[in-house]
């Protein structure tokens, strides 16, 4: 089976598509940061305390991410907002587990999918 693959811009931002699916390659930092649910400023400022986050700059200076980037942002999320560590604790979790760290939140990504499911489920029985 063959696979087609294009690249064509949209809005400004680059957009894969394979077989008609739509996946993005970069995020602008307004919809990274309606993805937490945090304002861009915190984000901006993610961005300047961990290296490990790099977004590329178009010639305006607006910020895309890759999907890298909003995976390195689940993480620090998940460290910070959710297991209640701090900066430089969340840093240093990331540079001594990061594989242990990224199993847990792929965990708990599958347990809200779950969660969600479950839901749907009681709604229609409902």
């Amino acid at each position: 089976m063959t696979q087609f693959f294009f690249i064509f811009l949209t809005n400004f931002r680059i957009v894969k598509s394979t077989d008609g699916k739509t996946g993005k390659i970069y995020y602008t930092i307004g919809e990274v940061a309606r993805m937490f649910h945090v304002n861009t400023s915190l984000i901006r400022f993610w961005e300047t305390e961990f290296e490990l986050i790099r977004p590329h700059k178009n010639k305006k200076g607006n910020r895309l991410f890759t999907q890298r980037d909003v995976d390195n942002f689940h993480t620090i999320y998940y460290l910070v907002k959710e297991k209640g560590y701090t900066l430089k604790g969340a840093k240093e979790k990331m540079k001594q587990n990061q594989g242990q760290v990224e199993k847990d939140l792929e965990i708990i990504k599958t347990l809200e999918k779950l969660r969600g499911f479950l839901l749907e489920i009681r709604k229609k029985l409902e």
